[in-house]
């Protein structure tokens, strides 16, 4: 079967950067499972997928734009120290979740002064080249359920709350 929308595929990846460096791999664990069209994976990465059968191996090179998006300069700001009360020592690499006028944003300390802490709203793979080495385990039809719920189910999936699968 190939990859198209609503297909449930389970593929190994190992992710670098341009410097050759390994930033995530599924080596040594489960597959990453994924409905394919749901938005569940990065776009430059899903397009590659697209019409691949399991077993097949494949390197992908995705950009900022396909990827994680661009350095965004506005997400990155200046807050009072004060800011952070109740948390002991702030180091950066720390990452917080702050609240903004858009709702939840996940934020990284960049850089830590006396009364200021830097930090940036950009996701940590933001702006950078990225490179896939995918091997496909496994390709299925998605169930009504799945489709209807945006996410796989079941083994490699998501279970819900009730630990009922919908």
């Amino acid at each position: 079967m190939q990859i198209a929308q609503n297909s449930v595929v389970a593929f190994h990846y190992t992710l670098t950067n341009d410097a050759g460096e390994v930033l995530d791999s599924s080596e040594g664990r489960e597959p990453l499972t994924y409905l394919h069209g749901g938005g569940n994976i990065i776009p430059g990465l899903e397009k590659e997928l697209e019409g691949r059968t399991a077993g097949e191996k494949l390197n992908v090179n995705v950009s900022p734009e396909e990827g994680y998006g661009e350095v965004q300069e506005q997400l990155m700001q200046e807050v009072p120290r004060e800011s952070f009360q109740g948390v002991e020592s702030v180091e950066p690499g720390m990452q917080f979740q702050a609240q903004t006028e858009g709702g939840p944003l996940m934020v990284t300390v960049k850089k830590v002064e006396a009364d200021t802490v830097v930090v940036d709203g950009n996701h940590p793979l933001a702006g950078q080249q990225l490179a896939f080495d995918v091997e496909i385990a496994t390709v299925r039809e998605a169930s009504e359920d799945e489709i209807e719920h945006g996410h796989v189910h079941g083994e490699g999936g998501v279970e819900h709350e009730d630990g009922v699968e919908h």
